[in-house]
């Protein structure tokens, strides 16, 4: 996988190994088989690295807000997590069948060209989540410096901002060797401190608090169910095969799958149990933290933790962040962009900047800005996971690498029937979401009526079923109308070894 190019096939993703730090070359190329090396339990590291933030504990707060009791918020929590990230799992393993990014091997289902819409949803997505990612890092440095008197005003945040986006801007742009060195410090550090954060909380949790909390309907258990979904693992299976790409053809497939599932999986579930606890307990803090999701945590904590606390919290955000900037890039290039990998890296960092400027100091309200955006990409994301799920389990064979990269290949250049599904998929799936805290939105759900759903404003306006629409979608009719496509293209004979793309190509 990523974090072993070039390294023996026993020794784990970033461990020392004395070679000097040096700018990636690969961009949207395919890995050769010389470096191909690893085994699949080596995928943990970058999946735990960039999923123990403690933006999990958040994540109570956000779940309950939909109205729903613990034990309903635990059950949508525990499900919408294992299930967005064994999807991840599923589309990791194209990246073990042809050892190219994500939205490169998308290219066998929507055509070379073809590939470059969900190219462009993907990279909005993941320069979305990092400019979150780095606004929340920011936010929570300034709460903390507040808390201990030393400012938290403007100077502080500008200062934070320099911080947090050099860190993550340097990781993208050197690409994975320094990316895995950084996971293993960060997923270290972040571990051990997050456990500690948890021993010194826990006498906040009261339990006949947290019982009491009423029950929710069933419609407000699939919106959080669906936010869940959105918040973990849809926005991370566009860059799934980016990581499993290293790793050599004959590994294991159940291993590709389970260890990236598990890696990203454990730390959110523990950290979404105990964040349900401490929201369910306090209703103050609850709201606090929809205000401000990682600062608002620092308020019961004893003062001398703070600032270990904001270095558990600042280098959990930066961890998810660095592996989203990273992906990002690869998405910009995978739009047709003619640059060099680092410098898509670059570009996306300046759009981060920009955005968390924006939510730092001109947004007032986060949560709400926050549901809108994971929901309304949520849509055609979920649209393109279905299509690409249903794509990777049709085939029997590895991808013909060079023709990823030939309109004139057996993939064709644009591929009308994906297109069509994705384009539906997401007409459809915003037509039954809703997103009144965002106004920018408000145009969303407009199928809500003519359906009989209640409208808006009705039972079944916070459901959000249109992302699981969407996906369900995407998968059947791929399925349906693509499997004989498919048979054709694996019948083909292989393009010869000579004809393989070299690291320029990009159609």
């Amino acid at each position: 996988m990523a974090g072993v190019q070039g390294e023996d096939a026993g020794e784990a993703p970033g461990a020392a190994s004395g070679r000097q730090l040096k700018v990636e070359v690969h961009g949207l190329a395919v890995i050769g088989d010389a470096e191909r090396k690893g085994r699949p339990r080596q995928l943990f590291w970058p999946w735990f690295g960039a999923n123990v933030s403690v933006l999990g504990l958040s994540y109570g707060s956000f779940v309950l807000g939909f109205g729903i009791s613990f034990w309903q918020a635990l059950a949508a929590g525990v499900i919408g997590i294992l299930l967005s990230f064994l999807l991840c799992g599923f589309v990791a393993l194209a990246g073990k069948r042809g050892s190219a990014p994500t939205m490169v091997l998308s290219r066998a289902a929507f055509g070379v060209r073809g590939n470059r819409l969900p190219s462009a949803i993907s990279w909005v997505l993941t320069v979305g989540w990092e400019t979150v990612l780095t606004a929340l890092a920011t936010l929570a440095t300034a709460t903390v410096f507040d808390r201990l008197g030393w400012g938290g005003g403007t100077s502080t945040k500008v200062i934070a901002l320099v911080v947090v986006t050099l860190l993550i801007v340097a990781g993208g742009v050197m690409g994975f060797d320094l990316i895995m060195r950084m996971q293993t410090v960060i997923t270290v550090v972040t571990g051990v401190l997050t456990v500690v954060y948890i021993f010194l909380v826990t006498g906040h949790i009261h339990w006949d608090t947290v019982a009491a909390t009423p029950s929710g309907s069933g419609q407000e258990f699939i919106g959080a169910l669906v936010f869940m979904l959105t918040g973990f693992g849809l926005g991370w299976v566009n860059a799934a095969a980016d990581y499993s790409r290293y790793l050599p053809r004959r590994s294991s497939s159940a291993g590709v799958v389970g260890w990236t599932t598990f890696g990203a999986s454990v730390a959110p579930l523990v950290l979404l149990v105990f964040g349900l606890l401490l929201a369910g307990s306090s209703a103050s803090l609850s709201t606090a933290i929809a205000g401000d999701p990682i600062g608002a945590l620092t308020t019961i904590l004893p003062t001398w933790f703070l600032v270990p606390f904001a270095a558990v919290a600042v280098l959990g955000l930066v961890g998810g962040a660095v592996l989203d900037i990273y992906s990002s890039g690869l998405a910009l290039l995978a739009t047709g962009l003619r640059a060099p990998r680092y410098l898509a890296a670059l570009i996306d960092g300046i759009l981060m900047v920009a955005g968390t400027v924006y939510i730092v100091f001109v947004a007032d309200d986060f949560l709400g800005q926050f549901s809108g955006f994971l929901t309304t990409l949520g849509v055609p994301i979920a649209a393109w996971c279905g299509i690409m799920l249903a794509d990777v389990a049709l085939r029997r064979r590895d991808y013909d690498e060079a023709d990823l990269y030939r309109p004139s290949g057996r993939y064709g250049d644009i591929r009308p029937v994906p297109i069509a599904v994705i384009v539906a998929g997401t007409a459809i799936g915003w037509g039954l979401v809703t997103n009144t805290a965002a106004s920018w939105l408000g145009w969303q759900g407009y199928l809500l009526e003519p359906l009989g759903l209640g409208g808006r404003s009705g039972s079944w306006a916070f459901a959000n079923l249109g992302v699981l629409v969407a996906l369900v979608l995407g998968f059947a009719a791929t399925w349906a109308l693509t499997r004989s496509k498919i048979r054709t293209q694996e019948h083909l004979a292989p393009t010869p070894a000579d004809a393989t793309p070299t690291p320029t190509a990009n159609p």
